[in-house]
C-alpha cells in the first residue's frame, strides 16, 4: 500500500503513519475516549495519542485485554496517562453505565473517537434485539455520543478549545442496502446480507457525523483504509487473502490509524466539520453519504431506539 501513496493537499498519503501525522503536536491538557482500543487500529490510536501527551480513556469490552494494552503503552511511554473502562457496544445498558461513570469521574472530554466495530457478521441480534452490526457499529455510538455531548460542550467552553468527534466509517458505506438504510426492516433476517449490513452500519456512522456537524459543529467521519485486523474473523477467505496477497495491498496498522489520529489531533483540521476523510485528506463520500435529509431521518429514527 505504502508504495502507491501519493501525498494530498494535507502533505500526507495512504502510506503515512499515525506517528507521522501527529509529529510535533502537543496533546497535553486534552482528554480523549477511544472505543475498541484493545486491538487493531484502536490500540495504535490510543498509543499514539498517549505518545503526544493526550490523556486517553480506553473504552473496551474486554477489560483484561485493555489492561494488557495499557501496560504495554506504559512500558513504552512511562509518562502516559491511560485509563481503561468497560464498554460493551452490544448493550445499551452498558453504554449508559459507561457514560454515567465517565461523566461522574470529573474527567473532561475533548476528543471522542467512535472506533469500535464488527465487520460482516452472520445475522445476529444485539442484547437489545437490534441487528448486531447496526447496533454495535452505529446505534450504540449514537447513544454514547449523545450521553457525552454535554461534557464535551462544557469542556470546549471551559478550555476554549474545540472538541472533536471522530466517527470511523468505511468505503463500504458505498455498498449498503437499496435506499441506504432499511428503516422499515432493520431487524429482518429476510434479505439480510452480511456485507450490505456492514455497509449500512458504516453509512449510518457517516451520516451520524454529518448530522452531528450540523448540530454541534465538531464532527467528521473517515475511511481508515483496508487493514488486516480481527475484523476479518467472520470471513476466512478474506482473512486468508489479506494475510497473503493482500498484505501487499492493505495498510499496516500504523498506517490504518493515521487518518483517525490526523482528524483527532492535527491542527489542519481546526474548524473543519462534516467532512469525510480518507488517507489523511478530505475526500468525497457517496451520494447517500451526502444526503442531508437521510441524515436527519436517521437521527429521528435512532432517538426512540436509544431511549430508556
Amino acid at each position: 500500500m505504502g508504495f502507491f501513496g501519493k501525498k494530498g493537499s494535507s502533505g500526507f498519503s495512504s502510506s503515512s503513519t499515525a506517528e507521522e501525522v501527529t509529529e510535533g503536536i502537543d496533546g497535553n491538557g486534552l482528554t480523549a475516549i477511544v472505543t475498541g482500543a484493545s486491538s487493531g487500529i484502536g490500540t495504535e490510536t490510543a498509543r499514539v495519542l498517549a505518545l503526544r501527551g493526550v490523556h486517553v480513556v480506553m473504552a473496551v469490552r474486554n477489560v483484561d485485554s485493555g489492561n494488557k494494552v495499557r501496560e504495554e503503552i506504559l512500558k513504552e511511554i512511562p509518562s502516559a496517562k491511560v485509563e481503561v473502562m468497560e464498554l460493551d457496544l452490544s448493550s445499551m445498558s452498558s453504554v449508559r453505565e459507561f457514560a454515567f461513570k465517565y461523566n461522574s469521574s470529573g474527567f473532561p472530554l475533548n476528543i471522542l473517537i467512535n472506533n469500535a466495530g464488527i465487520m460482516a457478521s452472520p445475522y445476529m441480534l444485539s442484547k437489545d434485539n437490534i441487528e448486531l452490526q447496526f447496533a454495535t457499529n452505529y446505534l450504540s455510538h449514537f447513544l454514547l455520543t449523545n450521553l457525552l455531548l454535554d461534557n464535551m460542550k462544557n469542556t470546549a467552553r471551559e478550555s476554549n478549545r474545540e472538541g472533536r468527534i471522530v466517527n470511523l466509517s468505511s468505503s463500504a458505506h458505498r455498498h449498503p442496502f437499496p435506499g441506504g438504510i432499511r428503516f422499515d426492516s432493520i431487524n429482518d433476517e429476510a434479505g439480510y446480507g452480511s456485507i450490505k449490513a456492514y455497509g449500512q452500519s458504516k453509512l449510518a456512522t457517516l451520516l451520524h457525523a454529518n448530522e452531528l456537524a450540523r448540530r454541534f459543529k465538531a464532527a467528521n467521519s473517515l475511511h481508515p483504509g483496508g487493514i488486516h485486523t480481527n475484523l476479518f474473523r467472520y470471513h476466512t477467505i478474506l482473512s486468508g487473502f489479506a494475510s497473503t496477497v493482500g498484505r501487499f495491498m492493505f495498510k499496516t496498522v500504523p498506517q490504518g490509524a493515521a487518518t483517525t489520529c490526523y482528524v483527532a489531533l492535527n491542527p489542519q483540521v481546526n474548524g473543519v466539520s462534516g467532512k469525510y476523510f480518507e488517507d489523511c485528506n478530505i475526500s468525497k463520500s457517496s451520494a447517500y453519504g451526502q444526503d442531508a435529509d437521510l441524515a436527519k431521518k436517521l437521527w429521528e429514527f435512532s432517538l426512540p431506539l436509544t431511549s430508556p
